[in-house]
C-alpha cells in the first residue's frame, strides 16, 4: 500500500462505508416516514427485515425515536454517524480538517435533532453535509489512493442497501460499475473470484429477490478489511 498502512486503509474503507450508510439509510427513512406515522403499529418490521435489523421496537414511533436517534443502538442513524467520526478523526492528516468538518456537522445535526417531531425537516442537512462531504474530498484529499480507498467502501455499502431495498436493477448495475472501476484504480487486494461471480450476476440481470443474499456474501467478501 505505499505509505498508506493496513491501519489507515481499513479506517478510510470503513469511513466510506459508514457515511454512506447515513445517507443512503436517511433518503430512505425520509421516503417511509409518513407511512409509518399514519400506518399500523409495526410497519417498521418490512423495513427492519430487509436491512437485517434485529426488531427490538415497540411502536411505530419508538422505532422513529430510536432507530434516528438512540446512542445505545447499534443500528441507529446517530451510531453510524458516530462511528463515521471515529474512522475519520485518525485520518486528519489523510482527508484533512475540511473534510473532516464537514462530518462534524452532520454529527452534530443528528445529535441536535433528538427529540425532534420534524425529523425530515431537522435531519436534510445531514444529507447536504454528507454530500459536502464528498465532494470537498475531491478537492481535499491529496493522495489518489485514499480517495479510490474511501470511494470503494462507499459503493459496497451503496450497493449493498440497494440490494436489500431491492433497488431498480439499472441503479445495482450503475454502482456495481462504479466499485469496479475504483477497485481497479487502488492497489487494495480483493477476492477477483467474488467480483467475476458478482459480475456474472449482473450480466444475466439476475432475479436479486431470490438471490439477494448470495449477492450480499460476494459482495461483502470482496474486500477483505478490519
Amino acid at each position: 500500500m505505499g505509505i498508506i498502512s493496513l491501519e489507515k486503509l481499513d479506517h478510510l474503507y470503513w469511513l466510506g462505508r459508514y457515511t454512506e450508510r447515513v445517507y443512503t439509510t436517511l433518503r430512505n427513512f425520509f421516503k417511509i416516514y409518513d407511512c409509518l406515522i399514519e400506518s399500523p403499529e409495526g410497519a417498521y418490521r418490512d423495513y427492519c427485515e430487509r436491512l437485517n435489523i434485529p426488531d427490538i421496537y415497540t411502536s411505530n414511533k419508538q422505532f422513529v425515536s430510536s432507530y434516528l436517534f438512540e446512542k445505545e443502538n447499534p443500528d441507529s442513524l446517530i451510531s453510524n454517524m458516530n462511528r463515521a467520526y471515529d474512522n475519520a478523526i485518525v485520518l486528519r492528516e489523510e482527508i484533512s480538517s475540511t473534510v473532516l468538518s464537514y462530518i462534524q456537522l452532520a454529527l452534530d445535526t443528528i445529535e441536535a435533532g433528538a427529540g425532534t417531531t420534524a425529523p425530515v425537516f431537522d435531519l436534510q442537512p445531514v444529507l447536504d453535509y454528507l454530500l459536502a462531504f464528498w465532494g470537498c474530498a475531491d478537492d481535499y484529499v491529496e493522495m489518489e489512493d485514499c480517495r479510490n480507498i474511501m470511494k470503494c467502501g462507499k459503493y459496497v455499502e451503496r450497493l449493498d442497501l440497494y440490494i436489500r431495498l431491492n433497488y431498480n436493477m439499472k441503479d445495482i448495475e450503475k454502482e456495481f460499475n462504479k466499485l469496479v472501476h475504483r477497485i481497479q484504480k487502488t492497489h487494495m487486494c480483493y477476492n477477483m473470484e467474488y467480483l467475476d461471480r458478482l459480475t456474472e450476476m449482473m450480466n444475466r440481470r439476475a432475479d436479486w429477490k431470490t438471490e439477494y443474499q448470495e449477492a450480499l456474501c460476494y459482495l461483502g467478501g470482496i474486500i477483505e478489511v478490519r
